[in-house]
């Protein structure tokens, strides 16, 4: 086991993760969090996928909880701080990793879907911000990971506001939270995914529209730079960083983890 969030403890939203071969972002932060020693609540709305990383953190000498929550629900993400607070006596970590895609530009998207986009993946991570920050400012410290994506930057092959204007929102926001809270002992800084290799990007994307697998894994690692997609370990290892003591003087910072895509033309 590591030390660099010895001592630590940290709420990992969207702890578990979509049916498929490879491992999610929020798995493999919770994993990474555990690993280097911090005690770890995941929090999912499918418990049972939260709990099969717990299962997988106890497998290796770590220490987690779960607790099952709608984290669109203002209620739901109060007695997620309290279950925290009650269950490791503090709150040091606050990882928001929940979001969804929708595909639509604004004649075609279905008002109730951009209803649904917009408060999965930003009314979401108001809402654990929220109910969180005055454990933090109780403390005196605390580090805010929000993933957000680079489709908050770059517009992809095709139509997708709502989640564009999510991922959008998510790095306004957690500048917002930066600016606010930075004399209060609180940082808050965001990572920008660009194609990660995520049974969510892949597996679902595989079913719902019944795309070759193949064909879809070599057209996403040609349109990198480096040639290949990211893995969801790579943004746990951004997140690892952005919520230790090692980023004490960074906040409001929103980190491209894309090999390189970010640059390209």
């Amino acid at each position: 086991m590591g030390e660099r969030l010895r001592d630590k403890v940290a709420i990992v939203v969207g702890a578990g993760q979509t049916p498929g071969e490879t491992i999610g972002n929020g798995r493999a932060t919770a994993l990474v969090f555990a690993r280097e020693g911090a005690k770890v609540l995941l929090v999912d709305r499918d418990g049972a996928s939260a709990a099969d990383t717990e299962r997988a953190i106890d497998a290796e000498g770590g220490t987690a909880a779960v607790v099952e929550a709608d984290v669109t629900r203002s209620d739901a993400c109060r007695r997620m701080a309290e279950a925290c607070v009650s269950t490791y006596g503090r709150i040091d970590i606050l990882h928001n990793n929940v979001g969804i895609g929708s595909v639509g530009g604004p004649v075609e998207l279905a008002e109730d879907e951009w209803r649904r986009v917009l408060d999965v993946n930003l009314t979401a991570m108001f809402l654990t911000c929220k109910h969180v920050l005055p454990q933090m400012e109780a403390q005196g410290s605390g580090a805010i990971v929000n993933v957000s994506s680079m489709a908050a930057i770059r517009f992809a092959r095709f139509p997708m506001l709502a989640y564009n204007a999510s991922k959008g929102g998510v790095n306004a926001l957690t500048r917002s939270i930066a600016m606010q809270y930075a004399p209060k002992g609180i940082r808050a800084n965001a990572i920008m995914p660009g194609l990660i290799r995520t049974p969510m990007a892949i597996d679902d994307v595989v079913r719902r529209i019944g795309i070759d697998r193949e064909r879809l894994v070599r057209g996403r690692d040609e349109a990198v730079p480096m040639k290949r997609m990211g893995e969801a370990w790579d943004v746990a290892y951004a997140a690892l960083y952005l919520a230790s003591d090692e980023a004490r003087y960074v906040t409001g910072a929103v980190l491209p983890v894309d090999g390189g895509l970010s640059c390209k033309g």
